[in-house]
């Protein structure tokens, strides 16, 4: 692990980068001198407001050279940084500022508006604290660079909060020390693991889009510039146009960006001759998508799988047989628990993992336990030792009292040539107490039979699973982070559901 704090080895990246071009930003090429300048300059503006170890510091920042500078000088004076997504619904954002913030720093001139509160919010007593100051980036970076840099962070202190997606409710923050961030290995090289690797040599120009606050848009930055590599800033993200445009080798995609990355480039494909590596993850890929993305892209998509409290657990190479991740680096310990028939509950834990829930003890104790982080995916490793997934122990339908994961439901519908994409919800029902409810997304230029879909999952996995209802779709909804969202897709009425519940059995 490095000696230095936090950011010490992404700055010592940059210094060595020394007049070679690591940010693209529209006509602007910015040297790894340069960006380390705007660092010393914004950590200088950091510290003149007042900014310094253990303070809170929220960053509404886009795809700049000075966005990531901020980024680093949030790190180098020590604060606790908390990324805000964009597009985040007036609670939630509410709900971020409130956890002890002193500022927010912003990119936007003028900044943006804070949202009114909803009545919900008001009734938070969290939310009854003031309001953070407001910091615009261009005012911080008015301080002249006189070429000093001390790093503030301390190992035990919290150097960021990263915020859960919220598909299973309201976000939650995960706590990740200056300790934990120096033990990445995306700054360090020599402690890559295979996959990371082979990553790594194909992210010659890399697109960044939406925010550098996302961390796993940041996280590869920082990779790239480790391989020697150039972050080039692309808003909006139009693909496949921006890869084209910017001659791109590498991006970060969405499980649902790319099904339409894909169909795009088979009824008006573009010139994608420069694209080497695409990073999906954030939800699984059924096997016979990832196989037709391969087809139709070429060997370029790397799956990971990893959890914002843990930080990558696993990646698979597109030379990696679907629909494993991949086998897991040396540095990550996985048990599995519980197991039932092949699969059991993850249990993981990494170098960098975060250390629990910020103001959350009562979850924290449910998901942190003894070192451990209780994933609750459901899993298991072939004989060559790669981990496959199998569903989440909380995604689930009680059926007369039994309980069945609703992972199985999903790829079995899936497996059926009609149907590109299968989501599955639970709801009330009279007769059974909950039953499953299905949404199917066609294959191209095909018409699922309904019927013949309900047998196939009675003769997999029986008759308590057979979907109540199934309702055709064009696209599975996604919320703000680009992950599909079922809580928007919502069952029949109840007259419709209890009609379509009898047809089912």
């Amino acid at each position: 692990m490095p000696a230095d704090p936090y950011p010490g080895p992404v700055l010592d990246l940059l210094a060595a980068a020394g007049d070679r071009p690591v940010f693209e930003h529209g006509d602007r090429a910015v040297t790894g001198a340069q960006l380390l300048a705007l660092v010393r300059r914004c950590a200088a503006g950091l510290r003149a407001a007042g900014l310094g170890p253990g303070d809170g510091l929220a960053l509404r920042l886009g795809v700049t050279p000075e966005a990531f500078a901020a980024i680093m000088a949030s790190y180098v004076v020590g604060a606790r940084v908390v990324g805000v997504r964009p597009g985040l619904p007036a609670d939630q954002l509410h709900h971020l500022l409130s956890q002890d913030i002193t500022a927010v720093v912003t990119d936007a001139s003028p900044p943006p508006p804070t949202p009114a509160l909803s009545t919900s919010a008001l009734s938070t007593p969290a939310l009854s604290t003031p309001l953070p100051v407001t910091l615009p980036l261009g005012e911080l970076l008015e301080i002249p660079d006189d070429g000093s840099l001390v790093l503030s962070g301390r190992p035990d202190d919290v150097a960021r909060l990263v915020h859960t997606s919220g598909s299973t409710g309201r976000p939650k923050a995960c706590a990740q020390t200056y300790a934990s961030m120096n033990a990445a290995w995306n700054a360090r090289p020599s402690a890559w693991p295979p996959a990371i690797s082979e990553l790594a040599s194909r992210l010659q120009r890399y697109l960044v889009f939406g925010t550098l606050s996302s961390q796993v848009m940041m996280e590869y930055g920082i990779l790239t510039l480790a391989a020697g590599g150039t972050m080039v800033a692309a808003d909006p993200p139009s693909l496949p146009d921006a890869i084209a445009q910017h001659r791109a080798t590498g991006s970060v995609i969405t499980v649902p960006r790319l099904y339409k990355l894909v169909a795009a480039q088979r009824t008006t494909p573009s010139d994608l001759s420069t694209l080497r590596a695409l990073m999906v993850s954030g939800s699984p890929i059924p096997a016979s998508r990832l196989r037709e993305a391969q087809e139709v892209l070429g060997p370029v998509v790397f799956h990971g799988y990893g959890q914002t409290e843990t930080g990558m657990i696993s990646m698979a190479t597109p030379y990696d047989p679907p629909p494993s991740v991949g086998i897991p680096p040396d540095a990550v310990d996985i048990e599995i628990r519980d197991v039932s028939g092949e699969d059991g509950e993850l249990y993981v834990r990494t170098p960098s993992q975060a250390i629990g829930y910020w103001g959350d003890p009562e979850e924290t104790a449910e998901v942190f336990v003894d070192g451990w982080i209780r994933t609750r995916d459901l899993g298991h490793f072939d004989t060559d030792g790669r981990l496959h997934l199998a569903g989440r122990t909380r995604d689930v339908v009680i059926v007369n009292a039994e309980l069945h994961y609703i992972g199985p439901i999903e790829r079995t519908l899936a497996t059926s040539p009609d149907v590109a994409e299968a989501y599955v919800t639970a709801a009330p029902d009279e007769d059974t107490g909950e039953a499953p409810h299905a949404f199917v997304v066609p294959a191209p230029g095909r018409t699922p039979d309904l019927g013949a879909l309900r047998d196939l999952v009675k003769d997999r996995l029986g008759a308590a699973c057979v979907p109540a209802t199934i309702t055709l779709i064009d696209e599975v909804p996604t919320a703000p982070s680009g992950k599909p969202d079922k809580r928007l897709l919502k069952p029949p009425r109840v007259g419709q559901l209890r009609r379509c519940s009898m047809e089912a059995r």
